[in-house]
């Protein structure tokens, strides 16, 4: 068992997100792709909900993960919490993922694997019911300069206009103006940035815009020192960054997603911007909207 960190049924109660576990909102009937380092097929807390797997690296058959940071991202949005016994319960542990592997053992990942990566989700979308998009990874640079991202921002809008929800982390490259990474760079993605003030013993690093004429984030969740399921023993880890608050508003959205089936990506968004909470004490630049809440939901609880 791990000990320490920020456990996730502190951010879970931060968010209202128990509440909404009582009253049976839970994520069911929502599939998810987490595009990552994959996500390891033997966690108790995930392997029930894992239905399909692609990799895109080492062409396997079977859902792994041999870097860890796939694991993690995966038991925020979908851990059950068996093994801790519910303490590290995801956000929508009865929604499903399909594990979608861009990235290698070391974290890194050749763009063109990846793009194909996204080929697969867009055309096996309708099969496992794909609405949401994880992508907790990303690369710098200018997107109207390097040929190689502006094919992966174009792809990844692909997804988008296909009716994908896509949800990408800001990067950790800030706090300075213009450090958002790709694929989080895109005018139509949903980009996530932070919401602690201080991270590593100083003030946010969480990337942000203006990127491509457009400020990011747009909306931001806690992100430091979250604890999630470890590709490593079966248990726990404590990890920081845009990555862990990424898979927190992916959860919400599967919440919201598993209510109202109709709703599409732009509609998404719009909730997301009229329920966000601006009274963080954060600068607009770098909170966008504001913090991600649950307020939408709360119509749909008992009494």
């Amino acid at each position: 068992m791990f000990m320490g960190g920020r456990i996730l049924n502190n951010v879970r109660k931060l968010l209202g997100i128990d509440m909404l576990h009582e009253n049976g909102i839970r994520g069911k009937g929502v599939t998810v792709a987490v595009i990552d380092t994959g996500v390891s097929g033997n966690h108790p807390d995930l392997k029930k909900n894992i239905i399909a797997a692609y990799d895109g690296v080492n062409g396997k058959t079977v859902p792994y993960d041999d870097n860890g940071h796939g694991t993690h991202v995966a038991g925020i949005i979908v851990g059950t919490g068996k093994v801790s016994g519910g303490e590290y319960r995801g956000i929508a542990p009865e929604c499903d993922i399909v594990v979608v592997k861009a990235l290698g053992r070391t974290g890194k990942g050749i763009t063109h694997k990846a793009i194909e990566c996204i080929k697969w989700i867009i055309d096996n979308r309708n099969r496992y019911n794909i609405r949401i998009a994880n992508i907790s990874i990303g690369t710098v640079g200018n997107i109207n300069e390097e040929k190689d991202n502006v094919q992966l921002v174009y792809w990844v809008e692909r997804m988008w206009e296909c009716g994908i929800v896509v949800v990408v982390a800001a990067g950790n490259n800030g706090p300075e103006y213009g450090t958002v990474t790709v694929p989080g760079s895109s005018r139509k993605v949903i980009t996530v940035g932070i919401a602690d003030y201080y991270s590593r013993g100083r003030k946010s690093y969480s990337g942000r815009g203006p990127a491509d004429c457009v400020m990011k984030p747009e909306i931001v969740a806690p992100g430091v020192s979250i604890v999630s399921c470890s590709a490593r023993g079966n248990g726990y880890a404590s990890k920081s960054g845009s990555s862990m608050a990424t898979p927190i508003v992916t959860g919400i959205i599967a919440l919201i997603l598993s209510v109202n089936q109709s709703l599409t990506n732009k509609d998404i968004k719009k909730i997301l911007m009229q329920t966000a909470i601006m009274d963080i004490d954060y600068d607009k630049e770098k909170q966008g909207w504001g913090r991600v809440s649950t307020e939408y939901l709360k119509k749909y609880m008992k009494g």
